[in-house]
């Protein structure tokens, strides 16, 4: 089951809100098993034998947690096995389903991927690993335990919400009117990025990437661009989703994406791009490794097997590690001297070196083979056959708004035009001879037009999902 599909919206969601908010709020513990049992159903909507592996995942960490916390003030040598067990287990699992056909060729058998099992692996690791450092309380409620790895807005494809962040929230949080409201705002704007922008980039981009012939320069960056937008507004719609549904039932998530495009430097980008999978990465991994504290040689070995590691989780295909790699090389070229040039040039200089990477990087994410990556990549340069009419004649008038579009609020635009009204009706609140009455109608005014602009988005994009048969998400394969 996918957000973005008629039976979530309008069957499970509905269904689920009802049966949450029926039941008292002082009845938290009901209101978690109600949310339990929601997230398996959904989760084994599609493929309910997958169910078998969540529940597993979920009483061995639960015995792994326990484990650690027996021994963490007997013996530190038994602590630490446990430790290197748990490890062990979840990323042993992990191996098998997502990478046992890459590294056997399928010659064995073939394994298929449950769904989400990257974020729910790398979730239940950071609860056993902060138990070990003492970050967190062990749980000793396996229920709040299981609704922490289960909880269905973030199952499937984040964020990865580390259990550190949400510990109290499953023992004691509120839902008001207020917040369930910004909540199903929060998701009408994911679902918007999806449907009308990501869901029409990306036809055009199959296209192009399925080519064989006629792949001229201005068509090769037409699609790398369309792929860019498409995968932005994919994945970080599928968080605002995700973040509006953890606020309708009182989960307060981070924020995944803050305007990557904008960045100004490799290093700034992955600041701003999947933080919660960058800062995982970095708290687990870099700083244990010893991050930029032993030495410059060890501070780039530590950033190449990182961001190896980083193309690794993400698919079983060499591909994105070579991604993941190429990356690790940038971030490399900065931390070496290129950064501090970079500071002292204009900002569009960076912006546009910064896009510039990013952009054939997708190539190297979205193509199939290393080959194909160079094949399209070397299209992309091949000025001999500029072909900009090609390029133009697969155009139509949607998905030249739609790139437009894509582009504009690739940028703070929103949250620039917010301020500037708040800003104005601030300064009309203040210069009022009755302020309070200005305020309150200054906030009745603005809550009736954000509503307004929800409930057209919302209309305008269930009617392009209904007559659409394309509805992807593309980190569900991670």
């Amino acid at each position: 089951m996918v957000f973005s599909s008629a039976v979530f919206i309008f069957l499970f969601l509905p269904i689920v809100l009802l049966a949450y908010n029926i039941v008292p709020k002082k009845h938290l513990g009901a209101r978690n098993i109600v949310l339990l049992c929601a997230s398996m159903i959904f989760y084994a909507w599609g493929e309910p034998k997958n169910i078998i592996l969540m529940l597993a995942s979920i009483a061995f960490n639960y015995a792994f947690g326990l484990m650690i916390h027996k021994y963490a003030s007997v013996s530190q040598t038994k602590k630490r096995l446990w430790l290197i067990i748990s490890v062990v287990f979840n990323l042993g699992l992990l191996f098998y389903f997502k990478y046992f056909n890459l590294f056997t060729a399928g010659k064995l058998w073939y394994v298929v991927l449950p769904i989400g099992i990257s974020f729910f692996t790398f979730q239940i690791m950071s609860y056993v690993i902060d138990v070990y450092r003492g970050d967190v309380a062990v749980q000793k409620n396996i229920l709040k335990l299981a609704l922490y790895i289960s909880l269905f807005p973030q199952l499937i494809a984040g964020p990865i919400v580390r259990y550190i962040d949400v510990e109290a929230q499953l023992s004691q949080r509120t839902t008001s009117l207020t917040k369930t409201a910004a909540g199903i705002r929060r998701f009408i704007v994911g679902f918007a990025k999806k449907i009308l922008i990501s869901n029409i980039a990306a036809a055009l981009a199959d296209e192009i990437f399925a080519m064989d012939i006629g792949v001229t320069v201005a068509v090769a960056w037409l699609g790398a661009i369309c792929y860019a937008i498409q995968i932005y507004f994919d994945f970080s719609g599928y968080s605002d989703m995700a973040i509006g549904l953890g606020l309708m039932f009182g989960f307060d998530f981070l924020e995944n994406f803050n305007y990557p495009y904008i960045s100004t430097s490799v290093q700034e980008f992955w600041r701003r791009w999947h933080i919660s999978l960058s800062s995982w990465f970095r708290d687990y991994l870099y700083i244990p490794l010893g991050g930029n504290r032993k030495g410059i040689s060890r501070t780039y070995i530590n950033l190449i097997i990182v961001f190896a590691c980083t193309g690794f989780w993400h698919g079983a295909n060499w591909t994105f590690i070579v991604w993941g790699l190429y990356h690790g090389l940038f971030l490399i070229i900065e931390r070496a001297g290129f950064n501090k040039i970079l500071k002292k040039l204009p900002k569009f200089i960076g912006l546009i070196y910064t896009l510039f990477v990013v952009l054939i990087g997708w190539v190297l994410f979205r193509a199939d083979t290393i080959g194909g990556a160079i094949t399209y990549i070397g299209n992309m340069f091949n000025f001999a056959n500029f072909g900009l009419a090609n390029a133009s004649a697969m155009l139509d008038n949607l998905t030249s708004i739609t790139i437009i579009i894509g582009i504009i609020l690739s940028a703070p635009v929103v949250p620039f035009i917010a301020n500037k009204i708040n800003s104005i009706g601030k300064s009309v609140t203040e210069n009022s001879d009755t302020p309070t009455l200005a305020e309150g109608r200054g906030a009745v005014i603005t809550s009736i037009v954000s509503s307004a602009v929800c409930v057209i988005l919302l209309v305008t994009s269930v009617i392009f999902l209904t007559g659409s048969d394309y509805n992807p998400f593309i980190y569900f394969r991670f």
